[in-house]
């Protein structure tokens, strides 16, 4: 209130804009900043202000989303620059903003490292196809091999509903694999079943997931025959099912070998072993449920765990033995367009059940004595 009442109240002068404000702000926190501010010292609040009332006076989309992100990136640096610095020399009048305890800088820093890893390995794969096209003395020996990078197959690979493999993306043996394997098998015309070799690569693949503990691997496998599901997956790329990747021991991401091979002969005979009793117990006819079933697949392989699906449960088998129409074994066959039995074999609860016994009773008679 003005000392004498009787003079009129002094007029408040006009509120000043927000800008003018913000601006005000800025300059005086600039004054107290150096002259020159690199581009990785720690950002003070008024130059933040500012940036972000530039970002609300853009008109267009694609210059907000520009403004944002050289924001975001300033933000980094800040945090970067406000972690090494020490905390004696920082001034209490104007702390700068820092992230750091979100973490937002330690996972902008990981994403960035994750993406040159990937962009390493795919110019090295890349790298590698070139130099296998450049020495190869013709267009067949050229495509009929190719160095990929294997990523787990999920359900948008599914086909449409209608098709032979709808719903069997995880309970078959077919893989998507590059177009350019495609276009091999139609410039040689290799004849139906079209299979290929997947491999581990030595001194390239990295060292085995440990499936010790998993009762679904029951070998460690260095080569799976698959067949082809599609041939859509990106340029040096493959998708395996869960249990393909499994026998051999891949991580996403890994570097397999990938090979059309036409030597595989026809199958006589398979040797499967159930994992659970349940299968004979809940099928009235398994021979004929597991022939079936087995069209899914365009080849067997020693030492792999199969699975097919049946009244919405789903079996597992280990491949024991496989023999050739000629009854040879082998490691691998033929399952389409060949007369191919299945014997099977005790199941595998069963024989840990009786393990146990026999262990017991072995026991039972070490402590009698």
């Amino acid at each position: 209130q003005p000392d004498n009442p009787s003079e009129p109240p002094t007029r408040l002068p006009p509120p000043r804009p927000a800008s003018a404000i913000i601006e005000e702000i800025a300059c005086k926190t600039r004054e107290k900043d150096h002259a020159r501010r690199p581009l990785h010292t720690p950002i003070s609040t008024g130059y933040m202000l500012k940036m972000i009332c530039g970002l609300s006076q853009c008109r267009g989309r694609l210059h907000q989303i520009f403004v944002l992100a050289f924001a975001l990136v300033l933000l980094s640096r800040s945090a970067n620059a406000s972690s090494s610095s020490s905390s004696s020399t920082a001034s209490k009048s104007s702390t700068p903003i820092s992230f750091e305890r979100q973490g937002i800088s330690k996972i902008w820093g990981n994403r960035y490292h994750d993406a040159m890893e990937l962009a390493r390995l795919e110019q090295s794969v890349e790298d590698y196809n070139a130099l296998l096209v450049a020495s190869a003395r013709d267009s067949a020996e050229a495509t009929t091999r190719r160095r990929l990078i294997c990523m787990p197959l999920d359900d948008r690979f599914d086909p449409p509903m209608g098709s032979f493999s709808h719903g069997h993306v995880q309970n078959g043996d077919k893989i998507s694999i590059p177009r350019v394997l495609g276009r091999l098998i139609m410039e040689q015309k290799v004849e139906v079943p079209y299979l290929f070799m997947v491999s581990r690569v030595e001194g390239v693949t990295k060292p085995r997931v440990d499936t010790s503990s998993c009762e679904l691997a029951p070998q460690a496998l260095d080569e799976v025959i698959a067949g082809p599901l599609d041939f859509r997956a990106p340029a040096n790329y493959c998708f395996l099912p869960w249990w393909m990747m499994r026998a051999l021991g891949l991580h996403p991401r890994d570097v397999v070998d990938v090979k059309l091979i036409t030597t595989v002969p026809a199958g006589g005979l398979a040797k499967l072993r159930p994992h659970s009793p349940d299968f004979s117990r809940d099928i009235s006819n398994p021979q004929s449920v597991m022939e079936t079933e087995l069209r899914h697949y365009s080849s067997l392989t020693r030492g792999s765990a199969i699975a097919f699906d049946y009244n919405g449960k789903r079996y597992w088998f280990d491949v024991e033995e496989l023999r050739t129409d000629k009854a040879e074994k082998s490691p691998y066959v033929k399952v389409q367009d060949c007369n191919l039995a299945t014997d099977f074999m005790k199941d595998k609860e069963t024989m840990k059940k009786e393990r146990a016994e026999r262990e017991a009773r072995r026991k039972e008679r070490e402590e009698n004595e």
